[in-house]
């Protein structure tokens, strides 16, 4: 039997963000490379985590001590004459995010691939991890314990299955016969009992959908921290990062289940079921593929769906957090510049790097991909006579590329015409692979229709109707900008007054019409003006005092909601309920 890869890894100094790490590897070549990833799967994106490498030294199997030459920006070489090496080195960890890895007086969590250096000739092989954790800390990882080690069957195993370690002490539930631990860091969750039966309620809709789980246990990591969120899936695992505020409201608690119900449905897809542009994972640089949308998308599309089916939220509210989704679609001129395919494909340089200009350039394969996976579901059902939906191709692609084989670039488009019995070529070209705006006739099938507002102040997300009000609704002003902190602009949309008169990004607002105006304010006395009004602007540009006059729009119609036909016919009464799995109600 192979020797294994072995890893100690030792955080005996909290305090200085340092992580001590040796690493093993067994005799092999002459010349060993010990390299550590540039991204981590799941997160597409180039972080360099070589950076926070710093004291790396090497030894022989008897101690002697090794040259040790840093060849590139991610890679070790060692003379080993093949021999057995160890290497020691450190890891400066103090980012804590659920990409990276965070180290402090209250806990430890590493990702593996911001830890871990291996080589290609042993990546193979079983990995080996002991934790030397002060005392009264625990470590928690999804991997098999093996005595004091934990074990990976290979590395890429091993990058998938963070952990964490502190003196924490786990919630536990079974659900679909597998058992769950819950890891808590940052704060008390309210109501830990709610928690777990709400976490076992979306576990079990989900298995019951593919008719079981593909693992043996499954590790919830849960960070509440003041306002960050974030998820990262794993094969056995998940990091949820989420404001510790947010769980004392309905709302946030809502929010907290999706993003769960989110990266727990990643278990299929793209876990298991994934691109064969990622077989196996290149840790040396980007791995393109066209279809995150696909993947990702289609699990935001499944993340308040479970929900629902779990009972923890309504249809009506679905309907509204659907409309949400629409309606920050619509407010994202990018949807007419960059197309989902390309957006997955160059999520490298886009989604994970945005700048001010981004919401003119680009759309997020997230965002339009969930929009475009609930029209393929109806689209299906639709072509079915409700015989098949979404949840069918969902299966068929388990079925078909659950081994981890990789779906080939044209393969989620022919399984899904596969399933409508017939081909949906018109339906992807438009959809995935042009800009054009997208078909929402097919909502009809369900009773509903796709209706737009104007919004009603920049903290309405859209997905409801707009407020009864008597008299004439007067149209309001638009100058076009979306601001940041109390006095500056982030963003001047294309297209937009603002842009046409000549309003910067980062231009800090100081008056408009000779009167003192923060960004709160200009946006609502810009909103109180009419369409064609003129206001003159003063800002600060570069330190240098500037008057900009505007020509004022019209406020665009780009909040979105899902209205239910007046007179459904009892077909769109029945596809609605074999949707959504509730009875229809009639608009009130």
């Amino acid at each position: 039997m192979p020797e294994a890869v072995h890893y100690r890894v030792s955080m005996l100094r909290p305090h200085s963000h340092l992580f001590e790490v040796e690493a093993t590897f067994p005799a092999g070549p002459d010349v060993l490379d010990a390299m550590l990833p540039v991204w981590t799967p799941g997160s597409y994106l180039v972080r360099e985590f070589a950076r926070q490498v710093q004291d790396m030294s090497a030894m022989g199997p008897g101690g002697e001590p090794l040259a040790v030459q840093r060849v590139d920006k991610r890679t070790w070489r060692v003379q080993a004459r093949g021999h057995t090496v160890t290497l020691r080195y450190r890891v400066y960890a103090n980012e804590l995010t659920v990409r990276t890895s965070h180290l402090d007086g209250s806990h430890g969590y590493f990702n593996g691939a911001t830890l871990f250096l291996y080589t290609e000739a042993t990546r193979g092989l079983e990995h080996l991890v002991t934790v030397d954790a002060p005392a009264g800390w625990r470590a928690f990882a999804a991997l098999e314990r093996r005595g004091e080690a934990f074990a990976a069957k290979d590395y890429d195993e091993l990058v998938d299955s963070p952990f964490e370690v502190g003196p924490h002490t786990p919630h536990t539930f079974t659900a679909a016969g597998v058992l769950h631990e819950v890891v808590v860091w940052g704060d008390t969750v309210p109501d830990t009992t709610r928690l777990c039966s709400d976490l076992q309620r979306i576990v079990e809709a989900q298995a019951r959908m593919y008719g079981g789980l593909p693992m043996r246990r499954y590790l919830f990591l849960v960070y509440l921290t003041d306002k960050s969120r974030g998820g990262l899936e794993h094969k056995a695992s998940t990091s949820l990062l989420f404001p510790r505020a947010g769980l004392q409201n309905a709302r946030g608690w809502e929010d907290f289940l999706t993003l769960a119900s989110h990266e727990y449905f990643h278990l299929w897809n793209i876990k298991r079921v994934k691109p064969r542009a990622l077989v196996p994972f290149d840790y040396s640089q980007e791995n393109y593929t066209s279809l995150l949308w696909a993947f990702e998308g289609g699990t935001s599309y499944y993340d308040n769906l479970f929900v629902l089916r779990a009972g923890l939220m309504s249809d009506n509210r679905y309907l509204t957090r659907l409309g949400e989704t629409l309606s920050t679609l619509h407010a994202t001129p990018g949807r007419k510049t960059q197309t989902l395919a390309e957006a997955s494909l160059v999520s490298w340089v886009k989604h994970y790097r945005p700048d001010e200009h981004s919401p003119n350039s680009a759309i997020s394969y997230y965002l339009k991909g969930e929009v475009v996976a609930a029209l393929l579901d109806l689209e299906l059902r639709r072509a079915t006579d409700n015989a098949r939906g979404l949840d069918d191709l969902m299966r068929l692609l388990w079925h078909r590329y659950g081994d981890e084989s990789g779906v080939p670039e044209d393969g989620v488009e022919a399984a899904a015409s596969e399933v409508a019995g017939k081909e949906l070529s018109a339906f992807f070209d438009r959809a995935v692979r042009s800009t054009e705006e997208l078909d929402y006739s097919v909502f009809s099938h369900v009773g509903l229709e796709v209706r737009f507002r104007p919004r009603e102040s920049s903290s309405d997300k859209g997905g409801t109707p707009p407020p009864r009000v008597k008299g004439e609704v007067r149209p309001r002003g638009w100058l076009g900008v979306t601001t940041k902190g109390s006095a500056t602009i982030a963003t001047v949309l294309e297209g937009s007054p603002a842009q046409e008169a000549g309003l910067y990004v980062d231009d800090e607002l100081v008056a408009l019409d000779g009167w003192k105006v923060d960004a709160a304010g200009l946006l609502s006395r810009s909103e109180d003006k009419s369409p064609g009004d003129t206001v003159r602007l003063t800002v600060f540009r570069r330190d240098r005092l500037v008057e900009v006059t505007v020509t004022l729009g019209q406020k665009p119609s780009d909040a979105v909601w899902l209205a239910r036909v007046e007179k459904p016919t009892d077909a769109q009464k029945a596809a609605y309920q074999a949707w959504l799995g509730a009875p229809w109600e009639e608009p009130g």
